[in-house]
């Protein structure tokens, strides 16, 4: 049995380009996020290998970019996953930086949505003289 679990354990492990290509990203992402501390792949040889552990953490990193984080609240985030079992703080700052992000484009709509009339006006102003003057 130990044989078999190391044998599974080994097929679960992917590889940069393998990862990048199921997660539509490049490998230099990937290797980016490395840098900066959000990702610790396991090596074999000079070969990056992912566990599905750090597949999951980029599927979150991504996910976080997506949603607007920075990498700084995105590895903050990650690193209180280990600070307690129930993972309480995690869920705090989640609900923090969520709630600010949320104000954020709130604000940001409503800044949108007056340049939108405004150009509607400018477009609905040009329509009007072009038309008197036709």
């Amino acid at each position: 049995m130990t044989a078999r679990r190391t044998s599974e354990d080994h097929e679960e492990l992917r590889s940069i380009q393998k990862v990048a290509a199921e997660l539509g990203v490049t490998s230099r992402s990937i290797r980016f996020y490395e840098d900066k501390g959000l990702l610790t792949p396991q090596r074999v040889g000079t070969m990056r290998v992912y566990s599905k552990r750090e597949i999951a953490r980029l599927h979150l990193i991504l996910r976080g970019k997506q949603l607007g984080f920075s990498l700084r609240e995105i590895k903050e985030f990650l690193d209180l996953y280990y600070a307690d079992d129930l993972h309480l703080n995690q869920t705090r700052l989640l609900l923090n930086r969520t709630e600010e992000r949320i104000a954020i484009l709130e604000e940001q709509s409503h800044a949108l949505e007056l340049t939108l009339s405004e150009l509607r006006d400018v477009v609905r102003q040009c329509r009007e003289r072009i038309a008197q003057a036709v």
